[in-house]
């Protein structure tokens, strides 16, 4: 009998990490994660988008199992399509939340995901969506986006950083909500101690896999919690310096197979 594969579980970010920057993965990517799925891994995608904007990537990548999505507000079940977990942010806490960020930098442009399987993105005016190929609904002022529950809230600044405005909005914000950054042009508040880490944590456990036979691939600081969870961290060439930081080893970048690299040493043969 075979021996099981070192790791159980591969997770996975989208943008930046598994994703090129067309939005589609590589053959050769995606032979190496048939070959680790075949040999007894689980293949997970932990993103920051929220399910519906997950839905045709997964069905592009075979994926009909569960999904990590919101930053890990949401468990996503591709096959039934529905939510197993989610949870919300607080809409008049996140009003409070912006009006604090507000104080300290000025105006800032928000848009919101609202929670469910079918939920929009919404943005205010000025706001500008960072990935344009992900589709959004434009609203006529701020209090129409808090027209529906919601699991986060984006924010973009027109001068300051994405460290710079992250910084501020946690400092900012404290305990109202979690602040991460997930992408260029991606400063995101979610419900307070939610965090990708917390979303995988609980897939893991429906599929009874522990953390110590969890292998994760990222390249934001968002990844930073899902790296602190998983046995071993892999960052992208191209991650952010943070992330590089706690990484166990540094991969090529997205658009070099940075992915297929470690899975092709990970699990040499069928």
């Amino acid at each position: 009998m075979a021996a099981p594969p070192a790791y159980a579980l591969i997770a996975t970010d989208l943008d930046g990490t598994l994703l090129r920057g067309d939005d589609t993965v590589s053959d050769r990517s995606l032979t190496a994660l048939a070959r680790a799925v075949r040999a007894g891994a689980r293949h997970l995608v932990v993103t920051g988008r929220p399910a519906p904007r997950v839905r045709p990537l997964l069905e592009d990548l075979g994926c009909a199992g569960l999904a990590v999505c919101g930053q890990g507000a949401q468990v996503y079940d591709a096959g039934a399509d529905r939510l197993l977990w989610s949870v919300r942010l607080d809409r008049e806490l996140a009003e409070t939340a912006l009006g604090k960020i507000e104080a300290e930098v000025g105006q800032v442009y928000a848009a919101v995901d609202q929670d469910g399987v079918d939920g929009l993105t919404l943005i205010e005016p000025g706001y500008l969506m960072p990935h344009p190929t992900l589709p959004a609904v434009r609203v006529d002022r701020r209090d129409d986006l808090w027209c529906e529950p919601i699991s986060k809230v984006l924010l973009r600044h027109h001068t300051l950083s994405d460290d710079e405005l992250a910084a501020t909005a946690r400092a900012a914000v404290g305990s109202l909500a979690t602040v991460t950054m997930s992408g260029p042009g991606t400063v995101e508040l979610q419900p307070c101690g939610v965090t990708k880490a917390t979303g995988l944590a609980l897939a893991a456990d429906h599929l009874g896999i522990p953390a110590g036979r969890a292998l994760a691939f990222g390249d934001m600081p968002n990844d930073i919690p899902m790296f602190d969870w998983a046995a071993h961290g892999v960052a992208m060439a191209n991650a952010h310096p943070e992330l590089k930081t706690v990484a166990d080893e540094v991969t090529l970048s997205n658009e070099d197979d940075g992915i297929a690299v470690v899975l092709e040493r990970l699990f040499p043969t069928d």
